[in-house]
């Protein structure tokens, strides 16, 4: 077990350092810079040359990267012209904000997909299946800012039930506090994912229920219930672990889009914001904080399964 973990630690760790090279050299490569959107369009050349100077943008770009990478190894992740702060507070003001955002997502959807997704598997091909079927096509084919829009015109315009920005609050328990601005960006967030769960969990129910494990427990008198809870379901979650590892960083990026239509004060906004002012340290900030999610999120879908499946560990 700890070979495995140590393989899959430093294989998370190359993905991690090849990542961030790939994205910092696509940051530095895109049109106009950061000198320009600090100082204007306006700005004579002198005046752009001596901020490149004086923030090191004049050297390359991969002298540029070893430094912010020595600079993250210390605890530095840069500082925010734009906001005038580090970018280490502001990821600590705004990414608990969004890990709720994303947790409350990810919980509420597994929630309802766990059981639908065994109720279309009891159900396949029936009337049921093919209604949820269709359901999860149409949630999963919707992007998740029309979704969030809909959802705005429904719940707020036409039933007046819920408002249409997140809550503003600047901690988590402020947040909290406000669950009716709550809803619809963590709605729109679960209604995105949970068909995407309950594919997955039909698909590994479905092919569970006809192997002979199951023909076995029935000949030996095992109640249907005691076939569905104690063996079907357990082994139908294995793919879901995996699932959830490698659906981290698309929840987050789902949230990025989600945050910006509700205007929920979250990593997502923070990143739009500055992607619009060309604020490259909170950028980098939010690509490290994504990277660090994917591969961690791996990661712990790798270590999850080896516990699940102990044959796992010796491959």
């Amino acid at each position: 077990m700890i070979a495995y973990l140590l393989r899959r630690i430093a294989q998370a760790l190359v993905v991690f350092v090849g990542v961030t090279i790939i994205v910092f050299a696509m940051i530095h490569l895109l049109p106009g810079n950061e000198a320009q959107a600090l100082l204007g369009p306006n700005a004579s050349q002198l005046a752009i040359r001596q901020f490149d100077i004086q923030n090191g943008l004049d050297r390359p770009v991969w002298i540029q990267y070893v430094k912010y990478l020595d600079q993250v190894l210390h605890g530095n992740l840069g500082y925010s012209y734009h906001y005038n702060e580090t970018v280490s507070a502001l990821l600590v003001q705004n990414l608990p904000k969004s890990a709720l955002l994303v947790g409350l997502s990810t919980a509420l959807a597994l929630l309802v997909a766990v059981p639908v997704g065994m109720l279309q598997a009891l159900r396949r091909n029936g009337p049921l299946d093919t209604v949820f079927t269709v359901g999860s096509f149409v949630s999963f084919s919707m992007p998740a800012f029309w979704l969030g829009f809909v959802l705005i015109v429904v719940f707020t315009m036409d039933l007046h039930l819920l408002p249409p920005e997140g809550p503003q609050g600047a901690t988590v328990g402020a947040v909290l506090s406000d669950p009716k601005a709550l809803t619809l960006p963590v709605l729109t967030l679960t209604l995105v994912s949970v068909s995407i769960y309950a594919r997955f969990i039909r698909s590994s129910a479905s092919d569970n229920l006809v192997l002979d494990y199951v023909r076995t427990a029935r000949a030996k008198g095992v109640s249907e219930m005691g076939i569905i809870y104690r063996h079907v379901l357990r082994n139908s979650l294995m793919p879901v672990i995996t699932l959830l590892g490698l659906s981290l960083p698309y929840m987050i990026a789902g949230a990025l889009v989600v945050e910006q239509v509700f205007n929920y004060p979250g990593m997502g906004l923070l990143f739009w914001n500055a992607a619009t002012v060309r604020d490259y340290p909170v950028m980098l900030g939010f690509t490290l904080v994504f990277a660090a999610a994917a591969v961690l999120g791996t990661l712990l879908a790798d270590i999850l399964y080896a516990v699940a499946d102990p044959r796992v560990r010796h491959r």
